[in-house]
């Protein structure tokens, strides 16, 4: 139900060793929303949904997801919970067909049992994936091979998907179609949060923005009311 409050971070502090990449970082998704993480090279985003994922324990502070604390958990069992990360990069089985990229997605007992047509759905989202199903990953152009990123992170059936700098390094006509499957996604139910250091595209796409800084939250609000000055100042740090 949209309002509600699916995932909540609280006092969020990541360390890379000695090394602080997170300060206190608390935020609210609701239930059905799209919301975006903006922030420079470094700002921490991408580390904030690592820690999400349970990729990076927390050193401080508490993550919830739908109510239940999983700051503990492994990366496993919060996929089991409901959340899906599509890193940054892709990471897809380059000597794996596109189909068993799919596949691998579908590893919770609950998702298994329906990976067929769970691996339909994809294909109807992204139709070249069903063209490409006995293909290598590495045969794949970067835009394919994004879209099998996001198709494998949704085999699990997630309810929240993190999508992490999706737009990275590919062709703006690329960008635009996969922006629209994202709404897609959205529409069917799934919560998104969306991290991108592209202010247009991003403050366009969501109905709540977080803003980045060093480590830091800068700035929030709805997209539709911050102001231009408000954003690059929070963004830059100037």
């Amino acid at each position: 139900m949209s309002g509600d409050t699916i995932l909540k971070i609280d006092n969020l502090g990541v360390h890379y060793g000695d090394l602080q990449a997170v300060w206190d970082i608390s935020l609210t998704v609701e239930t059905g929303r799209i919301i975006s993480i903006i922030g420079a090279n470094g700002a921490g985003k991408s580390t904030t949904l690592r820690s999400v994922a349970g990729l990076m324990p927390p050193s401080k502070g508490r993550i919830e997801f739908m109510g239940r604390d999983i700051t503990a958990l492994k990366p496993f069992q919060i996929v089991a919970e409901g959340i899906s990360l599509v890193p940054e990069g892709r990471h897809i089985f380059p000597s794996l067909t596109v189909k068993e990229n799919l596949l691998i997605g579908a590893y919770t007992p609950r998702a298994r049992k329906r990976a067929q047509g769970a691996c339909q759905r994809i294909y109807n989202l992204f139709p070249i994936l069903d063209e490409r199903a006995n293909q290598l990953g590495s045969n794949l152009s970067g835009g394919e091979q994004q879209m099998l990123a996001i198709g494998r992170a949704l085999m699990s059936e997630p309810k929240l998907i993190l999508l992490d700098e999706i737009s990275l390094g590919l062709a703006p006509l690329i960008i635009k179609d996969i922006y629209e499957k994202i709404k897609a996604i959205n529409r069917e139910g799934i919560t998104v949060v969306l991290v991108e250091q592209d202010i247009n595209r991003s403050l366009k796409a969501s109905s709540r923005t977080y803003i980045f800084q060093e480590g830091h939250m800068a700035l929030s609000g709805d997209p539709a009311v911050l102001k231009e000055e408000e954003v690059k100042k929070a963004y830059f740090g100037v």
